[in-house]
């Protein structure tokens, strides 16, 4: 049974570079594609309260349904807000990774280093160019 699960979306860069840091530190973990395969209800319950945030900080708020359903209001339930990540996978902000270690929302995605059990195992350089770590394997941001 792997240990570390990600909630990803690949063609988002932030939680690519989540992926690649995850695997830099040797492990490959459970991938799950949460905009075709989203979680039940129960389990994205049970992230946001292991990630101890609230629903709200939770939703994407740059994607068409946020405008379409007015969600920026503030009138909407958290059971409604949930509703609608289940209905529109898309609002779920990512990537969520789960390890024996916590579960993060990881955007910055060097978020995710702080719930990964093993080391980074070499440098690590985002996308965009940013070194996260060093060649010797340490944390740089």
């Amino acid at each position: 049974m792997n240990e570390i699960t990600i909630y990803h979306n690949p063609n988002c860069g932030t939680s690519r570079n989540t992926l690649a840091m995850i695997r830099n530190s040797g492990i490959e973990p459970t991938i799950i594609h949460y905009l075709g395969t989203p979680p039940s209800k129960n389990v994205l319950v049970q992230l946001i309260a292991d990630m101890n945030i609230t629903v709200r900080e939770l939703l994407r708020k740059n994607v068409e349904p946020y405008e379409q359903l007015n969600l920026e209001q503030d009138n909407h339930t958290d059971e409604q807000l949930i509703d609608f990540m289940l209905q529109y996978p898309i609002l779920i902000n990512r990537p969520i990774v789960v390890t024996p270690l916590g579960v993060k929302l990881c955007r910055p995605s060097e978020v995710v280093l702080d719930i990964l059990p093993n080391q980074q195992q070499s440098e690590f350089i985002k996308e965009d160019g940013e070194v996260i770590v060093d060649k010797q394997g340490r944390r740089v941001k």
